[in-house]
């Protein structure tokens, strides 16, 4: 009966982080095939974790950290094709209003790729903090997962989101 509830548990997991999981492997430079490997394996990781009885706090920062740590060590096997931390585009388009005007369309779709153009231009360590506070994860986390204080997190993110600001000619 506890393996059952722990299966629905870590099944639920998966259904609500799957793609949160697998999105931000993208932004790391996984390829497609890994990132799913690795989404798979960070979960087998935690049922194991959690069937041996070991903390339930804040699983999702814990898959973040899994995953990351899975990541770094397919770019390590793989060192020949790595390639540096890069957001994806594509992923971070956001869907048109339909309703608006192609003057308007060309307006909000440059003005997302200026946006994008600060954010590749970030320091790694800058993208991934603002990423992972992007997916909802606390500045205490995201010091844990990279190994920095929280004060350096704070910073990162005070820097990139001024930045974007100016970059977006002040606040919106």
């Amino acid at each position: 009966m506890q393996t059952t509830r722990l299966e629905d548990e870590v099944v639920g997991l998966f259904d609500e982080m799957r793609d949160r999981l697998l999105r931000y492997l993208l932004c790391l430079g996984v390829q497609l095939h890994d990132g799913e490997e690795i989404v798979q394996e960070s979960f087998l990781l935690l049922f194991q974790h959690l069937q041996r009885g070991k903390s339930r706090e804040n699983l999702r920062g814990w898959l973040f950290g899994v995953v990351r740590n899975l990541a770094l060590k397919v770019h390590r096997e793989n060192r020949a094709s790595a390639r540096r931390f890069q957001f994806d585009q594509p992923l971070a388009r956001l869907p048109s209003d339909r309703d608006a005007n192609p003057e308007q369309e060309m307006s909000d779709r440059q003005r997302q790729e200026r946006l994008w153009a600060v954010v590749r231009a970030l320091p790694e360590q800058d993208q991934v903090c603002l990423f992972l506070r992007a997916e909802g994860l606390r500045y205490r986390d995201i010091g844990n997962m990279l190994g920095i204080s929280l004060g350096s997190v704070a910073a990162s993110l005070a820097r990139s989101l001024g930045k974007l600001s100016r970059a977006d000619g002040g606040i919106r």
